[in-house]
């Protein structure tokens, strides 16, 4: 991983609310009710309910989603005209040996 992408993703996990969305993915199960039509969370969590569990506006979650998104620290998958986030574990690890290592 290079210093760039360790900056913005450094960046992304500096606002505590996209800190507790990334660890609230960590565990779906315990922290989000299913979505009603999928019965699971193998393609991750429902924006609306991310957006109900942070208690702000569809259009704050949404930059911040984006902003981890670009970042490649979550997974956007659709299906219709929902939108589903699940955690990038591959960068996460990456990222974490990255600073633990050159940091």
């Amino acid at each position: 991983m290079n210093e760039e992408q360790i900056i913005e993703i450094s960046k992304a996990l500096g606002n505590p609310t996209r800190l507790r969305i990334l660890k609230w993915l960590r565990d779906p199960e315990n922290n989000f009710p299913p979505h009603e039509d999928l019965g699971h969370f193998d393609d991750g969590v429902c924006a609306s309910h991310i957006k109900d569990k942070a208690g702000l506006s569809q259009s704050t979650i949404s930059s911040f989603l984006s902003m981890m998104e670009k970042c490649n620290l979550i997974i956007l998958t659709r299906h219709g005209k929902w939108s589903y986030f699940k955690r990038n574990e591959k960068v996460i690890k990456e990222y974490l040996n990255s600073i633990e290592l050159e940091y």
